[in-house]
């Protein structure tokens, strides 16, 4: 069973920048998209960014376009770089591999989530 590990969350100011990463280990995801998703208190989870498994294709939500960018290496990690970051960006950060897709019911595999606090 495959497993995806979520690092890089923290505390950063309003403007700031911050970098996730996502792993995988057990099993291999390479030939699957892989994608970045949010979700803050009291809100459902939304669709952040996606990347192809040949790591072109990429795809952001309108509220994150020119500040965050999504990517892949050949070992698998895929990272969300993250500047100009706004309060609204708050939340737990989820990556997971699927289906390129924006949706959630696209993909199959999640990581436990990382903490993101933007605070002004």
């Amino acid at each position: 069973q495959g497993q995806l590990v979520e690092s890089g969350g923290g505390l950063v100011q309003a403007g700031g920048s911050l970098g996730l990463s996502c792993a995988a280990s057990g099993r291999t995801f390479s030939r699957n998209a892989m994608a970045w998703f949010r979700q803050a208190p009291g809100k459902e989870r939304e669709f952040v960014a996606t990347i192809a498994w040949t790591g072109g294709s990429p795809r952001y939500a309108d509220s994150v376009k020119g500040r965050f960018t999504i990517s892949r290496d050949n070992a698998g990690t895929m990272y969300l770089q993250m500047n100009n970051l706004k309060l609204e960006d708050t939340a737990v950060y989820y990556c997971a591999s699927g289906r390129y897709s924006t949706r959630v019911t696209d993909y199959e595999f999640w990581g436990q989530g990382t903490q993101v606090t933007v605070s002004s």
